[in-house]
């Protein structure tokens, strides 16, 4: 298929997702079982592939031109998918040029400095693709369901106030901004699993020994939370999307399609960088014919195998 086909149907596959501006959105517009007619896992495994192997002829230039970075957050309720979405649409990626970064708990030194200061340290350098498994919106998502997470974050009193979640999510909001004024590509991927899907999935999880690990009695007690979770990720989704910083709400109820859209996003994005591998100078061509020239010498004067001795 021509390229600029595959770019099409790439683009039909995230469209419906992308919110670039947040004023109107609301999270009851989108569907977690929405897999936008697609009912071929079959099909949908052949178009993952090839946005894998693209995906990687892109990173290969991004290395090598060292001049873009790209940074891919996950926010999304447990058992959405976040962990196999990363393992599938990064499989195909050279290890030397991404990092992946899950955030848990944080420490006594980061809870010593301000809530972005964790987040920063792990930022992705030029040339390089960086994914944060959680991030800094864990700051007004779980931080704003459980306030009381606020008194361990050493804030001076007079600072924590009614407007403390609508600061913060300018704050984000404005890191981002700079972020990608500097040359990194933020995009924001929530993963939007149904209540119902979550306790399919847990049950399963329950079902199966070797899945005991991951799953934990805190998931249960945060099911109590879900519709405010919802409404602070809509929050949060509706004060931080932007054009230079875009979310997708990805339906993950279908976890073949989750990954299909998520990597229909990174190819997209990373292909309007237009990368290409660096060209070299007169005077580089210069230097590898004279490294040839020496080499195919070499070879030439190279010394005769020695005989072997007869018995």
């Amino acid at each position: 298929m021509p390229r600029k086909e595959i770019l099409k149907e790439t683009r039909r596959l995230t469209e419906p997702f992308i919110v670039t501006n947040g004023k109107r959105f609301r999270l009851k517009d989108f569907d977690p079982s929405d897999t936008r007619g697609l009912i071929d896992k079959g099909e949908a495994a052949q178009l993952l592939e090839r946005g894998v192997r693209w995906l990687a002829e892109e990173q290969d230039m991004l290395y090598a031109q060292d001049r873009w970075s790209v940074l891919l957050v996950f926010q999304a309720m447990d058992a959405a998918g976040k962990d196999s979405t990363i393992k599938h649409v990064m499989s195909g990626i050279n290890p030397q040029g991404c990092h992946v970064s899950s955030f848990k708990v944080p420490s006594k030194e980061e809870l010593e400095h301000d809530f972005l200061w964790r987040y920063i340290k792990r930022l992705p350098e030029r040339g390089c693709i960086g994914i944060f498994n959680r991030s800094y919106y864990e700051e007004v998502l779980v931080v704003r369901v459980h306030q009381d997470i606020l008194a361990g974050q050493m804030l001076p009193p007079e600072l924590v106030s009614e407007r403390i979640w609508d600061e913060r999510l300018t704050e984000i909001a404005n890191f981002e901004d700079y972020l990608t004024l500097q040359g990194t590509v933020v995009l924001k991927f929530f993963l939007y699993v149904s209540k119902e899907e979550q306790k399919k999935r847990f049950l399963a999880r329950l079902d199966r020994p070797d899945k005991h690990w991951k799953f934990s009695a805190s998931d249960i007690q945060e099911r109590q939370y879900w519709n405010d979770y919802m409404a602070a990720f809509e929050e949060t989704i509706r004060a931080t999307a932007s054009k230079r910083a875009p979310w997708f709400v990805v339906p993950a109820d279908n976890k073949w399609f989750t990954r299909l859209v998520v990597a229909a996003a990174v190819v997209e994005a990373v292909e309007k960088l237009n990368l290409h591998y660096p060209k070299v100078d007169a005077q580089k061509k210069a230097g590898l014919a004279a490294a040839r020239t020496a080499l195919m010498q070499e070879k030439e004067k190279a010394a005769p195998r020695a005989r072997t001795k007869k018995a």
